[in-house]
């Protein structure tokens, strides 16, 4: 992959899981790397990782604390990106919450937080970066959405929604950019083993869980391969594993008979 080799990327959400191992990866391929995130600790954390997978001494690795839901400060953490790193040539958000729940039982609060992170957060770059990106006439946008964001899944009324507006937001872009050598992607992720989906773990109602743990679990390192495969062979949907690809494709034509298997999981574990 030395098409990476000297070039900038900035990842919002790059101080852990999916962010942090696209971090990895690129660093490994010679990039030069900015990642965004909230916590100055996790982000410290991350730069020595992200350091250590370096493979040249002038590499720079920055570091920039923002929450992106908040508009004024995720620019100006694009700005401080470019101002460091140089004009960019990817932009991943891969920043995202999640929070599992009965509708009823879930406040409008956390509908509005989700919403802002895991779309607003991401527009908000895409607006700050996109303009760079056409001067220099090359860069690549991608959008970390998930399973989730190609069909609504049980206890996720707050997280589905964000993921799907997501994906409407890509599939809109994508015919603008057409012709302006500036690529873009969303990707649709599997559960992964992140400190995300631990989190998500603890609210996940029963019918949820037995939901999901129908399917594999993987790793991020392997999320970020794809990615950057995804990336060189400038897909615009990247979809890691059969069932994820499967999914993308035929959505809507297996709507009704997942419906159907998802409905009876749910009901089996409320019987239980």
């Amino acid at each position: 992959m030395k098409e990476f080799q000297g070039k900038h990327a900035i990842i919002t959400g790059g101080s852990s899981g999916i962010g942090l191992a696209t971090a990895q990866l690129l660093a490994s391929q010679g990039a030069h790397i900015s990642i965004v995130a909230r916590s100055p600790s996790k982000l410290e954390l991350a730069k020595t990782e992200i350091e250590a997978a370096k493979v040249r001494s002038e590499q720079r690795v920055n570091v920039i604390e923002a929450d992106v839901a908040d508009r004024d400060r995720a620019e100006a953490a694009m700005e401080k990106a470019i101002e460091l790193g140089g004009l960019p040539h990817l932009l991943v958000t891969s920043a995202g919450i999640a929070h599992p729940g009965y509708f009823l039982e879930l406040s409008p609060q956390i509908f509005e937080e989700t919403m802002a992170v895991n779309y607003f957060g991401s527009l908000y770059c895409v607006r700050a970066v996109l303009p760079a990106m056409l001067q220099q006439k090359t860069g690549h946008l991608v959008l970390i959405s998930s399973g989730a964001g190609l069909i609504g899944l049980y206890g996720y009324t707050a997280y589905s929604a964000s993921k799907f507006a997501l994906r409407g937001f890509a599939e809109s872009l994508r015919p603008e950019l057409k012709g302006t050598e500036v690529n873009i992607s969303i990707v649709y992720p599997p559960d992964t083993d992140t400190p995300q989906l631990a989190a998500e773990n603890k609210t996940k109602p029963p019918e949820t869980k037995a939901i999901t743990q129908s399917a594999e679990t993987w790793q991020p390192e392997d999320v970020a391969r794809e990615i950057l495969r995804g990336v060189l062979n400038k897909s615009f949907a990247i979809t890691p594993g059969l069932e994820m690809s499967l999914l993308q494709r035929l959505h809507s034509a297996i709507a009704p008979g997942l419906y159907w298997y998802l409905d009876r999981l749910a009901a089996n574990a409320r019987s239980n």
